[in-house]
Parts: structure tokens; C-alpha cells; sequence
């Protein structure tokens, strides 16, 4: 049944469009993730979506049957309690309580944070009775727990569903079409998260070929006009510099960025041996119970530590202790010498909305230097953008522009509070990118897994009891975390009481060097066997002609060709660094 048909859509801002002529069905079944850069539209779509705004041009028809249920991207909850805001009932009760709000059912909604003002809104959203979810950054402020809930609860859902999201993990489990909202237009796959990036590396080759070809054939012109010109008395300068410029110039149709996010080159100052300690710290609020308890912890130069936990176990909390902003209520922290933090908070720094963006940057009283502008572009934000009101800047544009400021600092420790709320896909990769490559220490708060994943080389697990403990790495994180398995705190940036080693430190029995050449020649066997296989189904589905269920079955399967070769990519990777060490023992 189809639930909403929009057609020829059309939103500009003053100083370009955000998207023109955007048409979609939405149909019992879809799942449609929404991407793009921030500050390209995706909030603004959802609201015309759900009725809230009118588009430029346009049109928009809702099935006789559609009843449409959203969640903002920053929700009003109006006034009363919270179970007023959400409803009576156990299904209330027991939504509430999954998403980490069942203590708060009789907390007035004025007195709310932020995350919890958002879970409630999602809890509401969830609650109406509609056929059609349009859901803005759902997963902000929610814990891994409550995250592969509301997974669960979507794939469930009968109905339709609209989300904005940077979960890729989420992305990748539930969506089954996706919209991505481009400088050069807009475009829909029908598939998942992996269709949608192996259709968006098809479209950049593609463009790259074009540049190629549109190149050359400036070339080929420019060197006709300059031997005309020989000939002629008069040389025509508009032509040769228009073709020089096509020469230099950068691609003309381009889906993403003009350029990466120049994080590399913000470096940091020197970090000495010692960095962040806490010996026996412990916090509560007020009378209350401990918040954290006899923690020791030591952070060491280069260290690389994730911090995981329910909402309201501490995180936070234990962040602020870490960057002295609170007292412990016993123990202490101590600093190294050398320390220069920075501090990327969940909440975010209160940032002068009547400013522009270039003065907030100069500082106050100050003319903006020629290092500082330069550091917005390579934050992308352009000369227009940087004589913008902060306020008329998204979400996503102001948490990137907090990010430039906590950056621009060159730190050498940075405590980072869930820093993938609201940034687009493009920034997060780009920082992560950054983090591979940075001298310093890092700590990171964050449910996002996939970050947390590409950031952190240990992780700790923060209880409501204020217990802290190891959990391991990687995608060993998540089972072990659900499992309530417990381990010995150790090293990689982290120390323990009893001194033990680091955690998941248990290594097989060491294999003989003709061992592994067999088995990394036998991976990329086998990768050049998926590969193929997936050259294939990218090569059907841009077939024209096909129907919507082809497609569909084509993308689920691309979906599991991709999965499979992640498997077999990432055992050889394993491979690979066992014989180097192997090699290294030898030498």
C-alpha cells in the first residue's frame, strides 16, 4: 500500500538549493534511510514529509489510509510529566523503561536534558498508533541496549519508515532503500547501506571517467586555440582561460565534498610519559550512591580507550573527573606536565547564535587571521558560511564547528562525549581517519559501534552500581557487555590494582611461516572469488528496466556478497600480521 507519494520537491536557502525536484513513494515495507552532508536539507525534508513545512514547489499526497508518527530532531514535549508526555499504560511503562527513562515517569518534561527530552519524544513517536515512522536521529543519546532494541522493534514495524541516522550499524540492519541528498542532486537506491555505498563508489568512478574525459578534451582545445592564435594577430584570452581553468579546476559534478576534511594537519603538542592518572576515585552525588567507585585508572601516552554503559551509569560523569571540571568525592586525579586537553562534550559549548561564524572562531574583540580562515575551509565551511548567523547553521553545522574549535587548540589528550550526535557520515569518517593517524591520548564515550570500533584499542563498561570493568575490543565489546562476562582490568593505556595483563591478551599457538602462506593464499583465493561475484551484481542492478523486487532481491544479496568479503578481507588482514610478526621474531 502506498503511504506517501512526494513529487518534484523543491527547498532552496538564499545562498544555493538544498534540493530540487526530489521525488519518492514511501510504501508499506520501505525502510528509507536518509543521507547527506549536514546542513543539505535531511531535517527539512522529514518536516515536509511529515506536513510540518510546506516545500517551495511540489506536491505532496498521503494514502487514504496514512497516519504519520515523527520524531524531531529536537522534539517539544510541551509541559507535565513525563508519563503525561507519553501516555498511560504498561506498553508506555515498558518503552520508557527500555530506553532508559522508567525512573523518570513522574520527572517534569521542563527539567529533562536534552537525551533524555529526545527518548522521550522517541517513546511517544513509537507509541502513536501510525503506519508511518518518520523517525530524525533516533539513536542520539541511546545506549547499545536500547539501540538493538529499537532495531528490532523497526525490522517489526508493518508499517513505513523515514529515518535520518549516522548509525551505519543501524543503517545497514534495517533500511531496505536509501535517499542521499547530494551536492550534485539526489539519489535512491533500492538496497541497504552496502548497496548504497557500492552505488555511490559506481557514481564517483563514473564522474572521475567523465573528469577525465572532460579534461582531455580541454586540453585538445586549448592546444587549438593556442596555435590558432599563432597565426592570428589577436589571441582569444576569455577562450584560453576559460579551458586553463577547466584544466585546473576541480571536478564540476561531484557527490561528495570537494575535498576531505584536512584534519591531518592540525597535529598536537608534545605528550610526556605521563598523562591522566585516578587512584582509588570515587563519586556520588550528594547523599546518594556511588556514581563511580574505587576506580584506578592510568592513561598512557598514545592510548586509545573506549567507555561504555547505560545512560545514567556514569560516562559522563567519570569524564568530567578525568578533566578535572569535579572533585572526586575521595581519591584523587592527577595530570602530567605536558597535558593540553580538549573536551568535546555530549551537551555541547554554548555558542553566541547572533554571531557569525568567522568572529565566534577570531575570538571576541578580535579580526579573524588568515590561519583561521583558512582552518574553516578546511572545515568546510566556505566564505559564505563563515559570514553566517551561528543560528541559522543545523545541527550538524554547529556540532562541526565545536569540533573545529576543541581541535584547533592542538590537544594532546582528547575526551570525546559522544561525538557522532548529529555529525554527517562524511565528518565521522574523516575523523576517524584523523584518530588512526594522531600522536595523542584519547578517551570516547560513545553507543555508536562502528566508531567505537574504528577508535578504541580497549574498552571499559561503566555499571549503574559504579563498578567499572574490561570488556575487550572490537566487535567483542558488544557480547561480552550483554553477557555480563567480567574481566581483569590491565594495560593498553589502563592500569589495575592486581597488575594484570591486558585484556583478551590470549594469543593461539604461534604457526609455522609455510602455514600461513598457504592460508593468506587461499584468502585471496576466495577474495577474488567474492569480489567477482559482487562485480556482477553491481553490473545487474544498473541494468535499466528492472522492477522493484529484482532490485530489492539483487541488493540483499549484494548485501551478504559485501558481509562475506568483510569476513574473508578481515582474516586476511589477521593473516597477514601474524606472519609479519612471525617474520619479526625471526629477524
Amino acid at each position: 500500500m502506498i503511504l506517501l507519494d512526494a513529487q518534484n520537491l523543491t527547498v532552496t536557502r538564499p545562498d544555493r538549493p538544498l534540493f530540487e525536484d526530489l521525488s519518492v513513494t514511501i510504501s508499506t515495507g520501505d525502510r528509507i534511510g536518509v543521507l547527506g552532508l549536514n546542513g543539505s536539507g535531511k531535517s527539512t525534508l522529514l518536516r515536509i514529509l511529515a506536513g510540518e513545512d510546506p516545500p517551495e514547489s511540489g506536491e505532496i499526497r498521503l494514502g487514504r489510509e496514512t497516519v504519520v508518527s515523527v520524531l524531531a530532531q529536537r522534539p517539544d514535549l510541551g509541559i507535565g510529566t513525563v508519563r503525561q508526555a507519553v501516555g498511560e499504560g504498561w506498553e508506555a511503562d515498558s518503552i520508557l523503561d527500555r530506553l532508559g527513562m522508567g525512573r523518570h515517569l513522574d520527572t517534569d518534561v521542563t527539567s529533562l536534558s536534552g537525551g533524555q527530552a529526545k527518548r522521550v519524544a522517541l517513546a511517544r513517536a513509537l507509541l502513536t498508533e501510525s503506519n508511518l515512522l518518520i523517525l530524525d536521529e533516533p539513536t542520539n543519546h541511546l545506549d547499545i541496549e536500547a539501540t538493538e532494541w529499537l532495531e528490532a522493534r523497526l525490522a517489526a514495524f508493518r508499517g513505513g519508515v523515514v529515518i535520518v541516522t549516522h548509525d551505519r550499524a543501524l543503517l545497514n540492519r534495517v533500511t531496505n532503500r536509501i535517499l542521499s541528498i547530494d551536492r550534485d542532486g539526489w539519489h535512491l537506491t533500492e538496497g541497504g547501506y552496502r548497496t548504497h555505498l557500492a552505488a555511490e563508489a559506481e557514481r564517483l568512478a563514473s564522474a572521475e571517467k567523465a573528469e577525465a574525459s572532460r579534461r582531455i578534451l580541454a586540453r585538445q582545445e586549448l592546444a587549438w586555440i593556442q596555435r590558432g592564435a599563432r597565426a592570428r594577430r589577436r589571441k582569444p584570452r576569455s577562450r584560453l582561460a576559460q579551458a586553463r581553468e577547466i584544466i585546473a579546476g576541480p571536478q564540476q559534478n561531484s557527490s561528495v565534498r570537494d575535498r576531505e576534511l584536512a584534519l591531518g594537519s592540525l597535529g598536537s603538542t608534545r605528550l610526556g610519559k605521563r598523562v591522566i592518572d585516578l587512584h582509588g576515585v570515587s563519586f556520588s552525588y550528594g547523599d546518594g550512591p556511588p556514581v563511580i567507585e574505587d576506580l584506578d585508572l592510568g592513561l598512557d601516552p598514545g592510548a586509545r580507550l573506549g567507555i561504555i554503559g547505560p545512560n545514567g551509569a556514569g560516562k559522563s560523569t567519570l569524564l568530567d573527573l578525568m578533566a578535572r571540571r569535579i572533585e572526586p568525592t575521595s581519591g584523587r586525579v592527577e595530570w602530567g606536565s605536558t597535558v593540553k586537553l580538549g573536551y568535546f562534550s555530549q551537551q555541547g559549548r554554548p555558542l553566541p547564535l547572533e554571531e557569525r561564524v568567522r568572529d565566534v572562531v577570531a575570538g571576541e574583540g578580535r579580526q579573524i587571521g588568515p590561519e583561521q580562515s583558512a582552518l574553516l575551509e578546511r572545515f568546510w565551511f566556505n566564505a559564505e558560511a563563515q559570514r553566517a548567523l551561528v543560528g541559522t547553521l543545523s545541527g550538524g553545522e554547529r556540532r562541526r564547528l565545536e569540533l573545529l574549535l576543541v581541535l584547533a587548540r592542538s590537544p594532546n589528550v582528547l575526551l570525546f562525549d559522544e561525538p557522532t550526535n548529529d555529525l554527517d557520515l562524511d565528518t565521522l569518517r574523516s575523523l576517524e581517519g584523523f584518530l588512526d593517524d594522531w600522536s595523542g591520548s584519547l578517551v570516547v564515550v560513545s553507543h555508536d559501534r562502528v566508531f567505537l570500533e574504528k577508535t578504541a584499542e580497549v574498552v571499559l563498561s561503566v555499571s549503574t552500581d559504579g563498578t567499572c570493568r574490561f570488556v575487550g575490543s572490537g566487535e567483542q565489546v558488544w557480547a561480552t557487555a550483554r553477557e555480563g562476562r567480567r574481566r581483569r582490568p590491565g594495560g593498553g593505556g589502563t592500569g589495575s590494582k592486581d597488575g594484570s595483563g591486558k585484556p583478551g591478551d590470549h594469543r593461539p599457538r604461534r604457526r609455522s611461516p609455510s602455514t600461513l602462506r598457504r592460508l593468506i593464499a587461499a584468502a585471496e583465493e576466495e577474495m577474488s572469488s567474492i569480489s567477482a561475484r559482487r562485480d556482477e551484481l553491481i553490473s545487474e542492478m544498473s541494468r535499466p528496466g528492472l522492477d522493484h523486487g529484482t532490485l530489492a532481491s539483487l541488493g540483499r544479496e549484494l548485501d551478504d556478497v559485501d558481509a562475506e568479503l568483510t569476513r574473508v578481507e578481515e582474516s586476511w588482514l589477521a593473516l597477514a600480521v601474524e606472519a609479519e610478526e612471525n617474520q619479526g621474531r625471526q629477524i
